[in-house]
């Protein structure tokens, strides 16, 4: 990884957007820095689209769609969109109704097998708001081992669910979609474009494991400082990397690119 700071004027010139973890990206302990939100709202002012990729619920992302300065907010590790627009808000799914319907059943299995082998393990306090995957606590209201996150993600693969893990959530998922996958749907459906052909127009800022998949799709990335803990998870490491962690050095990352514009 090369500091931020190496990043040339070409690149950034040449950028669309930003599409953005929230997570640990934009906040710390749990509550969104004010040098981050400063920072999407420059970005905003210089022309620039914003896509916020989170594995927050659905329920959240519309929070972020209707409040932030955002294009799209994709939630759930990429299960679905939510978009405001001129004629109101507009929202989608990667999978149809009958395989989300199905796949549900499947997370109810998940949850029942790790509430019997895992007793210990918490289902996140934002629950409620989820629309297509199961989370568990693993470092938000909690602190679980590494080893416990092992076989918690042992016991929801078992039951046939993919997993990812973030700095805070350990999440199981039927779907065949992720972050990138997510995002370029989204863009697809919402949007009318193609970010399979215009992505290394598009930077991405990350910090942990379920951001491996936008880490390898997106051609100009980068990390905030603490996705140095998290770099074993991540078989594609950003490009570049803030000096400051967090929203703040999301805000380090946000003022070299439009610096360097």
């Amino acid at each position: 990884m090369r500091p931020i700071r190496e990043i040339d004027p070409p690149t950034c010139r040449a950028l669309r957007g930003v599409v953005f973890d929230v997570d640990d990206t934009l906040t710390r302990d749990g509550r969104l820095e004010a040098e981050a939100y400063t920072a999407l709202w420059n970005l905003r002012r210089a022309g620039l689209e914003l896509i916020a990729v989170t594995g927050r619920p659905l329920g959240f992302a519309e929070l972020i769609a209707r409040q932030w300065p955002v294009d799209l907010a994709v939630g759930e590790n990429g299960a679905g969109y939510v978009r405001v627009a001129g004629q109101g808000l507009q929202t989608g799914f990667f999978e149809d109704e009958a395989a989300r319907r199905a796949e549900r059943e499947v997370l109810e299995k998940v949850v029942a097998a790790v509430h019997e082998q895992a007793p210990w393990a918490r289902l996140t306090d934002d629950s409620w708001a989820r629309r297509c995957d199961v989370a568990f606590d693993i470092g938000e209201r909690v602190r679980v081992s590494p080893q416990q996150i092992d076989k918690l993600l042992a016991i929801m693969q078992a039951q046939g669910a993919r997993t990812v893990v973030s700095s805070v959530h350990a999440h199981a998922m039927l779907g065949g979609y992720d972050k990138a996958l997510g995002v370029a749907h989204a863009c697809r459906a919402a949007l009318g474009a193609d970010m399979d052909a215009d992505r290394e127009h598009w930077l991405f800022v990350g910090d942990s494991g379920n951001d491996a998949a936008a880490f390898a799709y997106f051609s100009v990335t980068a990390g905030v400082a603490n996705v140095a803990a998290h770099l074993a998870r991540l078989p594609v490491t950003p490009v570049y990397v803030s000096d400051a962690d967090r929203g703040v050095g999301f805000a380090e990352i946000a003022r070299t690119v439009l610096e360097r514009r």
